[in-house]
């Protein structure tokens, strides 16, 4: 059986781009949202920290996650977000689904 890939990633906006991200995330989202394998996307920030983000994503499968990661948006969403954010690149934590 195929198991869903389940990850979630965080980021940091840089002073003063919390608003730029918050635009390109819901764009990005919808465009995600689209992909035949997705099962689930949702971009949100903590609460009081507007400039801590958290992605999380769901995917049928490994197939599907890896079509992910090649679709040509996401390539440009990560180059438009690398220079907002404070890390080099979001931190992603990879979850496993309890029985």
């Amino acid at each position: 059986m195929n198991e869903p890939v389940i990850l979630h990633a965080t980021f940091t906006a840089r002073a003063g781009e919390e608003d730029r991200v918050t635009r390109l995330l819901a764009d990005y989202s919808e465009v995600v949202r689209q992909e035949p394998g997705n099962v689930l996307f949702e971009a949100s920030h903590l609460r009081g920290a507007p400039d801590h983000f958290f992605v999380y994503e769901e995917y049928r499968d490994e197939a599907a996650f890896q079509a992910h990661l090649s679709h040509p948006a996401g390539r440009a969403f990560n180059s438009e977000l690398t220079p907002l954010i404070v890390e080099p690149t979001s931190e992603l934590t990879f979850l496993c689904r309890l029985p």
